[in-house]
């Protein structure tokens, strides 16, 4: 059930977030299916998916790629997302830094914030319950919102929305699962363009 309407609820606000028109990578988006419910609502769009496992009956095309260079050339896309995926890396800036390289217009990321009372534990053991069983790998790599923040400095994103209460959750689960732990946000790219 859980699942079910966070896949929905998040569909809900990428497609109102993402330009219109633009061709959109969703980086580490397993089988595609909130991709698939973007696009019933968003039929301008244009989404791929990169992924380092390939799964069987994907809703939308996958590329596979090896966790950290995207097989693509710079500028290649309008908007990368990520979807609850860089918290899973090693190493998420610099995969932030691939998808700057690979856009041309704009980052939308859901991910968590680690804010509030027992707010790591609460991540790891959503992580743990959600995403063991399918094989995810769990770094535990949570970021507070000063290591958000020092990571769009580093890599020149700039907010143009940001979203904290996205109600994945049903009212009575909200206050534990929900609260200040989750976020939507999409990006603008400030390039140097000197450099």
């Amino acid at each position: 059930m859980v699942h079910s309407r966070r896949v929905r609820v998040l569909a809900a606000h990428f497609a109102e977030l993402i330009p219109s028109g633009h061709s959109v990578l969703d980086v580490g988006c397993g089988d595609g299916l909130i991709d698939r419910l973007i696009l019933d609502r968003r039929p301008d769009l244009r989404i791929c998916g990169a992924d380092p496992l390939i799964r069987r009956g994907s809703h939308i095309p996958v590329v596979q790629f090896d966790g950290g260079r995207l097989p693509f050339t710079d500028r290649s896309w309008d908007t990368v997302l990520f979807c609850d995926v860089l918290h899973h890396t090693e190493r998420p800036e610099a995969l932030l830094r691939e998808a700057v390289r690979v856009s041309r217009h704009s980052i939308l990321i859901k991910d968590h914030s680690v804010e509030g009372w027992l707010a790591r534990p609460t991540l790891r053991f959503m992580d743990v319950v959600g995403n063991a069983p399918h094989g995810v790998a769990l770094t535990f790599n949570y970021f507070t919102p000063g290591q958000w923040q020092d990571a769009y400095r580093a890599t020149g994103l700039v907010p143009l929305e940001v979203r904290r209460n996205l109600g994945l959750y049903p009212s009575w689960v909200d206050p534990v699962f929900g609260r200040s732990l989750h976020f939507a946000a999409l990006y603008d790219i400030r390039r140097d363009e000197q450099a």
